[in-house]
């Protein structure tokens, strides 16, 4: 596989099998991505490796404070507004999600149904959670960490595990710190949700968009 397959192949997946991955498999994934590039290579991020029981203990309480309706209280605060040409590129992501699944906008045990299942992180049996410490550059940091969680989706990718970066699995961080003993003095910013693919569905196969570069790009030369 090219680096150019995996940059287009990798999508976000929506519902994994319960199929374990092997511990080599995500071994050979993080021996790859901590070759990636951080400023002066600080390399500012800790992981924390969820699979079998504490992260079904994670699943089932994170899952109950969804279906509550807990609101969320992440370390990263969440933007509650975007300029209209992103926010029209989320409504529209989120009208074929739903559609792909033919929930009906004004089903609303069926959106439950389907926020549930995120809160569940769609069934997958391993999940990484990043971290940074509190009292360093926090923007540089953040941005080193996005770097790093790419490359292991596409690293994943390449084995054939799919994968998705999910703010529903770092929503309630007093959760996590009970739960992975993480320090305080941590922020906890980004999880991923790994696992095969259950490619029979619509949820994992409908067409995707994304801008042409004429709306972002500028050329100056």
């Amino acid at each position: 596989m090219t680096v150019k397959d995996a940059v287009k192949g990798r999508r976000s997946i929506r519902k994994f099998t319960s199929d374990e991955i092997p511990r080599e498999s995500l071994l050979n994934i993080l021996e790859t991505a901590r070759w990636a590039p951080s400023w002066g290579n600080t390399q500012p991020w800790e992981l924390y490796i969820l699979t079998g029981q504490p992260l079904e203990e994670f699943r089932k309480q994170n899952r109950k404070k969804t279906v509550n309706g807990e609101a969320f209280s992440p370390d990263v605060i969440m933007p509650e507004a975007w300029p209209e040409h992103m926010k029209s590129r989320y409504s529209k992501l989120g009208e074929i999600v739903l559609g792909t699944m033919d929930i009906k906008r004004g089903d609303k045990k069926a959106r439950n149904k389907y926020y549930e299942d995120m809160g569940s992180f769609f069934g997958a049996p391993c999940l990484i959670i990043a971290c940074i410490p509190k009292n360093i550059c926090t923007e540089y940091a953040m941005l080193d960490v996005g770097i790093l969680l790419q490359i292991i989706c596409l690293l994943a990718h390449d084995e054939g595990i799919g994968s998705c970066i999910m703010a529903a699995s770092v929503a309630y961080p007093k959760l996590l710190r009970e739960i992975l003993s993480i320090p305080e003095d941590r922020l906890i910013i980004m999880g991923i949700a790994l696992g095969y693919p259950d490619r029979e569905l619509p949820i994992n196969n409908f067409g995707r968009e994304r801008a042409s570069i004429s709306e972002f790009v500028t050329w100056c030369g």
